[in-house]
């Protein structure tokens, strides 16, 4: 059986049996797109970069729709021996989530994919193939001789926070450079959309790298020699202090609606006592501000929510 969610992009399945290898078929022109993809990788020069801009220009949208392609993706079409005409399984698997894109970003998922040694691997079954073997093998061996020229493997340069530094404007990470003798931390976000994987650049300045490092190390430094600001710290944001601004005003602002409501409950069912008004528009006005009420505490639950995973 297929162990496939959905087909891989250039294929279809057929609609009747849907796991049976037998009923795949190509995709076109999704299939003449993978081809294109494997064919220009292999020219000299060609990385994942020049890739990606090249299937931009020629107008090719992304498996999703569009229209830059992330390496991530090209790198994953690239590694997948369905498009050599064998399908595995067994070839990822679960494991505990190590670290986010940002840690200004929302955790997310708690679990990632993480591919398994080829000795693992089931064999499922043959489907039509886009590329020969021999072209396969040979995009496997560029990828993985270009990993050692991967910039995160550039130690020509030392910075203290190298893969620690996150954009404050736009929340994604920063990368480190070195231009004319001076280091800066510069944010994902101003290389375009082909690495940040959104439209706009980031409008955020280039952070100098001594100065951020001297700051961050002279607080570490003052943790290390008194740990008391560690406990200072942990209290002030059990308390909602480190919550943004934005989320504590709508969280008071929730709070004094829900504590308005209910004084109004209160004065309304003490002026029935006091036989302001009959019973009948005692319910009237009850119904409407428990209405009123239930809104608010819809709202003040989702807001919890979000506390609590800033929290978290």
């Amino acid at each position: 059986m297929l162990p496939w969610s959905c087909p891989p992009y250039g294929y279809r399945l057929d609609p009747d049996h849907p796991r049976d290898p037998s009923g795949v078929r190509l995709q076109e022109p999704e299939a003449v797109h993978v081809a294109e993809i494997f064919a220009y990788y292999l020219q000299d020069g060609h990385g994942l970069e020049q890739l990606a801009k090249h299937l931009h220009q020629l107008g090719i949208p992304t498996p999703k729709g569009k229209s830059y392609w992330s390496l991530t993706t090209l790198r994953d079409v690239l590694r997948n021996p369905v498009y050599a005409g064998t399908v595995y399984a067994g070839r990822e698997r679960l494991v505990a989530k190590h670290r986010r894109f940002s840690p200004l970003q929302p955790i997310g998922r708690r679990s990632s994919t993480q591919e398994t040694s080829s000795d693992e691997w089931i064999v499922v079954g043959q489907v039509p193939a886009i590329v020969s073997q021999e072209q396969f093998d040979r995009v496997q061996a560029k990828l993985a001789d270009n990993v050692h020229f991967a910039r995160r493997n550039n130690t020509s340069h030392q910075y203290l926070l190298r893969a620690l530094v996150s954009c404050g404007l736009c929340h994604l990470s920063c990368l480190a450079r070195t231009s004319s003798g001076h280091a800066y931390y510069v944010c994902r976000g101003k290389q375009g959309p082909i690495h940040s994987r959104r439209e706009e650049c980031c409008h955020s300045r280039y952070i100098p790298a001594g100065q951020l490092d001297t700051l961050v190390w002279q607080d570490l430094c003052e943790v290390l020699q008194y740990p008391v600001v560690i406990e200072q710290a942990l209290q002030r944001a059990q308390a909602g202090a480190w919550l943004p601004q934005e989320l504590q005003a709508r969280r008071t602002q929730v709070r004094k609606a829900r504590n308005t409501l209910c004084g109004q409950l209160e004065r309304l069912t003490e002026a029935y006592l006091a036989e302001a008004f009959p019973l009948g528009e005692y319910k009237r006005r009850r119904q409407d501000v428990e209405q009123r009420l239930a809104a608010v505490e819809a709202q003040a639950n989702q807001i919890e929510a979000s506390v609590q995973q800033y929290m978290e």
